[in-house]
């Protein structure tokens, strides 16, 4: 436990000194912005003093950060996701990314096995854009009464506001689908597919 405490201070060290670096600040621009002595500064930043609370405000405050991204933990547990699939008839989707990541988007993994295209009239519509890529076989895009094929290393973007569906096309399809808020609670959260 000691040591864990002692390697997130050294990590927390780390992100000061790089974030000033980043920026083209020596410990004098710093040590300005944050109302802390460049001597106090420069311990912090070696080592040399224990980092309190106190201090962590304004540092990141002048850094343009939070102390959350100042604190967070190095271990592994934060960067790797382990997407659980999720299975409906005819599609499976492994969600890539942590809820409410990335300003408000999702990230998700799909395989569609459904060939049938779905009647125009029963296309969903819902505020927002979509954006996929295909990685492998090919997808059929709906856009209203338009069909559009996609291949394998091809993208599309489009408006949600149009009419939409995505399937298979001569076998099954795996995409990546970047979803706003509205195309994650229609698609992935309601169960049905692009």
């Amino acid at each position: 436990m000691e040591q864990e405490s002692a390697d997130l201070d050294q990590l927390i060290r780390q992100r000061i000194r790089s974030l000033r670096l980043a920026r083209g600040w020596t410990l004098d621009a710093l040590a300005t912005r944050c109302h802390i002595s460049p001597s106090n500064l420069s311990r912090i930043e070696t080592g040399r003093r224990r980092i309190a609370l106190d201090q962590l405000v304004p540092i990141a405050r002048a850094l343009d950060t939070t102390i959350d991204a100042l604190v967070e933990s190095g271990d592994d547990q934060d960067v790797v996701i382990r997407p659980q699939p999720c299975n409906t008839p005819g599609y499976t989707t492994w969600l890539l990314s942590r809820e409410r990541s990335l300003n408000g988007v999702s990230i998700a993994k799909m395989r569609i096995t459904n060939e049938h295209p779905v009647g125009a009239a029963a296309l969903p519509v819902h505020p927002g854009h979509e954006w996929f890529t295909v990685l492998s076989g090919t997808a059929r895009l709906q856009l209203g009464e338009r069909t559009i094929i996609i291949n394998e290393g091809n993208a599309a973007e489009f408006s949600t506001m149009t009419p939409h569906a995505i399937s298979a096309h001569d076998g099954p399809v795996e995409i990546l689908t970047i979803l706003d808020h509205n195309g994650e609670r229609a698609h992935l959260r309601g169960g049905t597919s692009s």
